[in-house]
């Protein structure tokens, strides 16, 4: 059952990597459409809260640790790819199941079976293999150590998810929770870079208003609430993987959302597969396989 729940995450948060692939090529503000998407987050998680009459007790909170840890992972993740090479970036921000198995096993003594760790290997190479296929020109290591946080810090947001579990908290209050702290922090974000835009603008040094996108901030604002929702469910099923299955590998199935955005990349971007992506996903498709029989 959790295998289910997790594989529909993966396909709920592979949607929300495609929206958020779009929108970039969209010229919209990055902070301001990330302040929509959780802010559907935390409106939908309050509705559902009263709609399905949950208790808001104090172990909901650790909804507030996931908030904290996505805003900081997503910020590290940004500056990274801003100041460092891509392909660093991406390999370490495929690497979070490795810290959440690890961790899991120290604070909870969650353990897999021969088979499992040989599943969890073979989807964590599959997934390296296709984020390492970007750019094999790696060189040196600018940029790694906002990828190390940004692993470290999503690695931390799928543990917060898991204890949610453990602490028996009740999904809608656990959530709105972690979509308002991160939609306040996106949102301090925005207006932050957006000063700091307008007295550049003021100043001559940054560009007019009409340079600086096509969208303007309600239409952007908007359309991150309509990419919220992929979000939101994506959070409803792998917290309700981690309430049936084992951390590291839900948090390795979840990370294979990454092939669907390659296949998005196939055939609407019409960029041909590299030799390496083919190679990692068939990778993938076996560790999941594994997972089937062990």
């Amino acid at each position: 059952m959790w295998l289910l729940f997790a594989s529909l995450a993966a396909i709920s948060f592979g949607l929300r990597g495609i929206l958020y692939h779009w929108s970039s090529k969209q010229g919209m503000d990055r902070n301001l459409m990330l302040f929509g998407v959780f802010f559907t987050g935390a409106l939908a998680s309050l509705i559902g809260s009263f709609l399905f009459g949950q208790n808001w007790t104090l172990s909901a909170l650790t909804g507030v640790f996931m908030g904290a840890f996505s805003f900081v992972a997503n910020a590290c993740m940004f500056q990274g790819f801003a100041v460092g090479k891509p392909s660093i970036i991406a390999i370490l921000t495929g690497l979070p199941p490795v810290v959440v198995v690890t961790l899991a096993y120290f604070l909870w003594g969650e353990t897999l079976s021969l088979g499992q760790m040989l599943a969890f290997f073979l989807i964590v190479a599959g997934i390296l293999t296709v984020r390492y296929s970007n750019d094999l020109r790696i060189g040196n290591l600018q940029g790694a150590q906002w990828g190390l946080l940004a692993m470290v810090f999503f690695g931390l947001n799928d543990m917060a998810g898991k204890m949610s579990t453990r602490l028996e908290a009740a999904l809608f209050p656990t959530l709105f929770y972690m979509f308002s702290v991160g939609s306040a922090c996106f949102a301090a974000w925005w207006l932050i870079d957006k000063n700091r835009k307008r007295k550049l603008a003021v100043s001559g040094t940054y560009g007019s208003s009409a340079q600086l996108g096509k969208w303007n901030e309600k239409q952007t604002f908007f359309s991150g609430m309509a990419i919220g929702f992929t979000n939101f469910f994506g959070m409803i099923l792998i917290i309700t993987a981690f309430k049936y299955g084992i951390t590291g590998l839900v948090s390795a199935v979840v990370a294979m959302n990454v092939l669907l955005i390659l296949l998005y990349t196939r055939i609407f971007v019409k960029e041909k597969f590299r030799r390496l992506e083919v190679i990692g996903m068939s990778i993938c498709i076996v560790g999941m396989i594994a997972l089937r029989i062990f």
